[in-house]
Protein backbone atom coordinates (compact mmCIF):
# COMPACT_ATOMS: atom_id res chain seq x y z
CA UNK A 1 0.00 0.00 0.00
CA UNK A 2 1.03 3.51 -0.72
CA UNK A 3 2.34 5.53 1.99
CA UNK A 4 -0.28 8.31 3.14
CA UNK A 5 0.68 11.68 1.34
CA UNK A 6 0.39 14.23 3.99
CA UNK A 7 -1.85 17.04 2.36
CA UNK A 8 -2.17 21.00 3.98
CA UNK A 9 -5.01 19.71 6.13
CA UNK A 10 -3.10 16.74 7.67
CA UNK A 11 -3.30 16.83 11.41
CA UNK A 12 0.69 17.28 11.26
CA UNK A 13 0.45 19.86 8.26
CA UNK A 14 -2.28 21.61 10.92
CA UNK A 15 0.44 21.49 13.74
CA UNK A 16 3.23 23.04 11.97
CA UNK A 17 1.04 26.02 10.63
CA UNK A 18 -0.20 26.53 14.39
CA UNK A 19 3.15 26.56 15.77
CA UNK A 20 4.55 28.46 12.73
CA UNK A 21 1.49 31.36 13.74
CA UNK A 22 2.27 31.21 17.37
CA UNK A 23 6.00 31.99 16.84
CA UNK A 24 5.02 34.86 14.40
CA UNK A 25 2.87 35.73 16.93
CA UNK A 26 5.76 35.73 20.12
CA UNK A 27 7.83 37.99 17.42
CA UNK A 28 5.47 40.29 16.57
CA UNK A 29 4.49 41.09 20.34
CA UNK A 30 8.37 40.94 21.47
CA UNK A 31 9.36 43.82 18.41
CA UNK A 32 6.41 46.16 19.94
CA UNK A 33 7.67 45.75 23.30
CA UNK A 34 10.97 46.51 22.20
CA UNK A 35 9.54 48.83 19.73
CA UNK A 36 7.74 50.96 23.04
CA UNK A 37 10.59 50.84 24.90
CA UNK A 38 12.78 52.23 22.56
CA UNK A 39 10.45 55.42 22.11
CA UNK A 40 9.87 55.47 25.96
CA UNK A 41 13.64 55.73 26.53
CA UNK A 42 15.15 56.97 23.35
CA UNK A 43 12.20 59.23 21.64
CA UNK A 44 9.63 58.71 18.91
CA UNK A 45 12.84 58.67 15.93
CA UNK A 46 13.80 55.66 16.80
CA UNK A 47 15.82 53.32 13.53
CA UNK A 48 13.81 50.27 12.64
CA UNK A 49 17.58 48.56 13.69
CA UNK A 50 17.47 50.20 17.30
CA UNK A 51 14.17 48.19 17.77
CA UNK A 52 15.46 44.76 16.28
CA UNK A 53 18.62 45.30 18.59
CA UNK A 54 16.07 45.48 21.41
CA UNK A 55 13.96 42.76 20.49
CA UNK A 56 17.10 40.72 19.60
CA UNK A 57 16.32 40.14 15.99
CA UNK A 58 17.17 40.02 12.79
CA UNK A 59 16.47 43.43 11.38
CA UNK A 60 15.54 41.45 8.30
CA UNK A 61 12.92 39.64 10.82
CA UNK A 62 11.25 43.16 11.25
CA UNK A 63 9.94 43.05 7.77
CA UNK A 64 8.96 40.05 7.51
CA UNK A 65 6.47 40.33 10.74
CA UNK A 66 5.21 43.34 9.48
CA UNK A 67 4.83 44.75 6.26
CA UNK A 68 6.75 48.26 6.28
CA UNK A 69 7.54 50.39 9.19
CA UNK A 70 4.33 51.93 8.41
CA UNK A 71 2.33 49.01 9.62
CA UNK A 72 4.85 48.89 12.17
CA UNK A 73 4.30 52.27 13.58
CA UNK A 74 -0.04 51.22 13.39
CA UNK A 75 0.67 48.06 15.12
CA UNK A 76 2.32 50.22 17.90
CA UNK A 77 0.53 52.43 18.30
CA UNK A 78 -2.51 49.99 18.89
CA UNK A 79 -0.21 48.32 21.24
CA UNK A 80 0.54 51.78 23.27
CA UNK A 81 -3.26 51.99 23.31
CA UNK A 82 -3.87 49.29 24.71
CA UNK A 83 -1.45 49.60 27.46
CA UNK A 84 -3.23 53.32 28.14
CA UNK A 85 -6.64 51.39 28.01
CA UNK A 86 -5.55 49.27 30.49
CA UNK A 87 -5.33 52.14 33.15
CA UNK A 88 -8.39 54.18 31.63
CA UNK A 89 -10.84 52.08 30.73
CA UNK A 90 -12.04 51.54 34.71
CA UNK A 91 -12.32 55.13 34.82
CA UNK A 92 -14.87 55.00 32.17
CA UNK A 93 -17.21 53.44 34.56
CA UNK A 94 -17.69 56.05 37.51
CA UNK A 95 -18.01 55.30 40.92
CA UNK A 96 -18.42 57.40 43.76
CA UNK A 97 -19.62 61.29 43.25
CA UNK A 98 -20.10 63.45 40.34
CA UNK A 99 -17.09 65.25 41.38
CA UNK A 100 -14.47 61.66 42.20
CA UNK A 101 -15.70 60.57 39.42
CA UNK A 102 -14.27 63.38 37.15
CA UNK A 103 -11.26 63.64 38.86
CA UNK A 104 -10.62 60.32 38.82
CA UNK A 105 -10.58 60.09 34.74
CA UNK A 106 -8.45 62.93 34.54
CA UNK A 107 -5.81 62.47 36.81
CA UNK A 108 -5.69 58.40 35.88
CA UNK A 109 -4.91 59.82 31.72
CA UNK A 110 -2.81 62.56 33.48
CA UNK A 111 -0.39 60.12 34.96
CA UNK A 112 -0.04 57.77 32.34
CA UNK A 113 0.53 60.80 30.37
CA UNK A 114 3.14 62.23 32.47
CA UNK A 115 4.87 58.53 32.51
CA UNK A 116 5.15 58.08 29.07
CA UNK A 117 5.40 61.31 27.26
CA UNK A 118 7.14 59.78 24.34
CA UNK A 119 4.28 57.51 23.92
CA UNK A 120 2.00 59.98 24.16
CA UNK A 121 3.71 62.12 21.93
CA UNK A 122 4.11 59.39 18.92
CA UNK A 123 0.68 58.77 19.27
CA UNK A 124 -0.35 62.37 18.38
CA UNK A 125 2.04 63.73 15.83
CA UNK A 126 4.46 60.35 15.40
CA UNK A 127 8.37 61.00 14.93
CA UNK A 128 10.21 64.02 13.15
CA UNK A 129 10.99 61.81 10.04
CA UNK A 130 7.57 59.84 9.67
CA UNK A 131 4.40 62.24 10.86
CA UNK A 132 1.29 60.81 11.57
CA UNK A 133 -2.09 61.70 9.95
CA UNK A 134 -5.17 60.38 10.78
CA UNK A 135 -4.33 57.03 12.35
CA UNK A 136 -7.50 55.01 12.01
CA UNK A 137 -5.97 53.69 15.67
CA UNK A 138 -6.24 56.41 17.33
CA UNK A 139 -9.32 58.24 15.63
CA UNK A 140 -11.17 55.11 16.15
CA UNK A 141 -9.98 54.65 19.78
CA UNK A 142 -11.56 58.54 20.66
CA UNK A 143 -14.44 57.76 18.99
CA UNK A 144 -14.63 54.94 20.93
CA UNK A 145 -14.29 56.39 23.94
CA UNK A 146 -16.22 59.53 22.83
CA UNK A 147 -19.01 57.34 21.99
CA UNK A 148 -18.65 55.58 25.16
CA UNK A 149 -18.96 58.26 27.42
CA UNK A 150 -22.06 59.30 24.88
CA UNK A 151 -23.79 56.37 26.33
CA UNK A 152 -23.12 57.13 29.87
CA UNK A 153 -24.36 60.68 29.30
CA UNK A 154 -27.21 59.44 27.64
CA UNK A 155 -28.32 56.92 30.66
CA UNK A 156 -27.39 60.46 33.06
CA UNK A 157 -30.04 62.82 31.22
CA UNK A 158 -32.89 60.22 30.64
CA UNK A 159 -32.58 59.37 34.36
CA UNK A 160 -32.52 63.08 35.45
CA UNK A 161 -33.96 64.97 32.32
CA UNK A 162 -36.33 62.56 30.05
CA UNK A 163 -34.27 63.26 27.25
CA UNK A 164 -30.72 62.40 26.19
CA UNK A 165 -30.49 64.48 23.05
CA UNK A 166 -27.57 66.04 24.63
CA UNK A 167 -25.28 63.04 24.86
CA UNK A 168 -23.31 62.72 22.07
CA UNK A 169 -22.88 66.59 21.43
CA UNK A 170 -21.54 66.44 24.97
CA UNK A 171 -19.11 63.53 25.10
CA UNK A 172 -17.46 64.66 21.92
CA UNK A 173 -16.55 68.12 23.09
CA UNK A 174 -15.48 66.92 26.25
CA UNK A 175 -13.27 64.16 24.58
CA UNK A 176 -11.71 66.52 22.46
CA UNK A 177 -11.30 69.52 25.14
CA UNK A 178 -9.25 67.26 26.58
CA UNK A 179 -7.26 65.90 23.79
CA UNK A 180 -6.48 68.93 22.79
CA UNK A 181 -5.85 70.81 25.97
CA UNK A 182 -3.21 67.69 26.84
CA UNK A 183 -1.70 67.81 23.72
CA UNK A 184 -0.96 71.49 23.47
CA UNK A 185 0.35 71.36 26.97
CA UNK A 186 2.76 68.60 26.44
CA UNK A 187 4.17 70.47 23.14
CA UNK A 188 4.81 73.59 25.34
CA UNK A 189 7.63 73.12 27.30
CA UNK A 190 7.25 76.64 28.22
CA UNK A 191 3.95 76.41 29.78
CA UNK A 192 3.75 78.05 33.35
CA UNK A 193 1.36 74.94 34.23
CA UNK A 194 2.67 71.94 36.58
CA UNK A 195 0.66 68.22 35.77
CA UNK A 196 -1.51 69.05 38.75
CA UNK A 197 -2.60 72.64 37.70
CA UNK A 198 -3.77 71.28 34.26
CA UNK A 199 -5.52 68.77 35.99
CA UNK A 200 -7.79 71.16 38.01
CA UNK A 201 -8.01 73.17 35.20
CA UNK A 202 -9.78 70.14 32.78
CA UNK A 203 -11.85 68.60 36.14
CA UNK A 204 -12.93 72.33 36.66
CA UNK A 205 -13.54 72.51 32.77
CA UNK A 206 -15.50 69.24 32.55
CA UNK A 207 -17.64 70.14 35.20
CA UNK A 208 -18.75 73.36 34.12
CA UNK A 209 -19.50 72.06 30.60
CA UNK A 210 -21.83 69.67 32.43
CA UNK A 211 -23.35 71.77 35.04
CA UNK A 212 -23.74 74.38 32.05
CA UNK A 213 -25.95 72.13 29.82
CA UNK A 214 -27.58 70.79 32.72
CA UNK A 215 -28.17 74.14 34.11
CA UNK A 216 -29.82 75.07 30.66
CA UNK A 217 -32.57 72.09 30.48
CA UNK A 218 -33.21 72.95 34.13
CA UNK A 219 -31.48 69.99 35.86
CA UNK A 220 -29.58 71.41 38.94
CA UNK A 221 -26.26 68.47 40.42
CA UNK A 222 -23.36 69.45 41.96
CA UNK A 223 -19.94 67.64 42.17
CA UNK A 224 -21.07 65.70 45.57
CA UNK A 225 -23.79 64.16 43.98
CA UNK A 226 -23.14 60.34 43.83
CA UNK A 227 -23.18 58.92 40.74
CA UNK A 228 -25.60 56.01 41.18
CA UNK A 229 -28.64 58.57 41.68
CA UNK A 230 -27.78 59.60 38.23
CA UNK A 231 -28.19 55.98 36.69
Amino acid sequence: MPDKVETAASPQGDGRATRWEDHKAERRSRILEAAMAAINEDGPDVGVQQIANRADVPRSVVYRIFTDRGDLDEQLRGRIIERLMADLAPTLTPEGTVGEAIARAVETYLRWIVEYPRLHQFLGTGSPSRRTTGSRVVTGTKTAIALQLSGLLATVLDTVAGNSDLAESLAFGLVGLVDASVNRWLSNPQSALGSDELAEFLEVSIWQVLHGNLARIGVTIDPSTPVSELQ
